[in-house]
């Protein structure tokens, strides 16, 4: 399917897709117009990098973690070979979030009691 397929039948736009090409997260061939063209399976991959940047991760870890899903569902924790590499860096990945929520809740605590509220 072209670009502007996948873009209607994700909701993702025709840039970001290019950008998650260039990332090495979507791949796409070329037909002999040099247009690209995308496989059926590039909807549920561009579901998957949606859901993985929508938990926080960066590009560079869902580049990881996509290969370790090899079935057809978005249900990411069935479908994938979680070996201990793939666990500690998505175990890292939970740390920094962690951190950086008690950080934003100490700002708030902060910010709460100079507005004399809780």
């Amino acid at each position: 399917m072209l670009i502007g397929k996948l873009s209607r039948r994700t909701g993702v736009s025709r840039r970001l897709l290019r950008y998650y090409e260039d990332q090495g997260l979507l791949q796409a061939g070329r037909g002999p117009n040099g247009y690209r063209a995308y496989g059926e399976d590039a909807v549920t991959v561009v579901a998957r990098i949606r859901f993985l940047l929508d938990a926080g991760l960066t590009t560079e870890v869902i580049q990881a973690v996509l290969p370790c899903v090899d079935d057809d569902t978005l249900d990411l924790a069935s479908g994938a070979d979680w070996c201990a590499e793939l666990r500690d860096l998505l175990a890292g990945q939970l740390a920094a979030l962690d951190e950086r929520l008690s950080c934003l809740q100490e700002r708030r605590t902060s910010l709460a009691g100079l507005l004399g509220r809780s």
